[in-house]
């Protein structure tokens, strides 16, 4: 009975093993050190800061790929084929806010939604691209009135402004 015992613990040991491994590969993640978490509640990771382009942000995960930091971000709400430009622009920030932090500029980052994983590569016309729109996004900042910026009732609808905006859609 001993024997059987641990024969049954041995096989549920390989079997749990098997499945851990199907399902980090579902991810669509590669199987590297994850060296910035910022997913658990009870201990949240501190915000990256780029102080002089006076940005901040949280990455989901930071994964470790040899010499380079990757960053991740996960919407798993999302199943779109196409990633949107909103997140890519989101993930290209988080590019920026580690190679202004850690002084090394990132190959890419990973932009994972419910079925599919994309990679921003990060290049000099992304980072270019990046600083344009948060230089934009502060002179917006100035402004009184505020235009809508899509034509996407769903997302209207979910805006914390939705109550008080005279642009929203109905």
């Amino acid at each position: 009975m001993h024997i059987s015992l641990t024969l049954a613990i041995l096989l549920l040991a390989i079997v749990c093993g098997i499945w851990s491994i199907i399902l980090r590969r579902r991810t669509g993640l590669p199987w590297v050190p994850i060296t910035y978490r910022d997913t658990d509640a009870q201990q949240p990771e501190k915000a990256l800061f780029a102080r002089r382009i006076g940005v901040t942000g949280k990455p989901d995960y930071i994964l470790e790929l040899r010499t380079h930091s990757i960053p991740v971000e996960v919407k798993p709400g999302r199943t779109a084929r196409r990633p949107y430009e909103s997140d890519l622009m989101q993930l290209a920030v988080y590019c920026l806010l580690i190679e202004e932090t850690s002084g090394v500029r990132p190959p890419y980052g990973l932009l994972r939604y419910a079925e599919h994983t994309f990679r921003l590569d990060y290049t000099p016309h992304v980072r270019d691209r990046v600083l344009a729109i948060v230089t934009e996004m502060r002179d917006l900042l100035d402004e009184t009135d505020c235009v809508r910026s899509h034509n996407d009732v769903y997302r209207c609808r979910n805006c914390g402004f939705f109550d008080q905006c005279d642009d929203a859609l109905t």
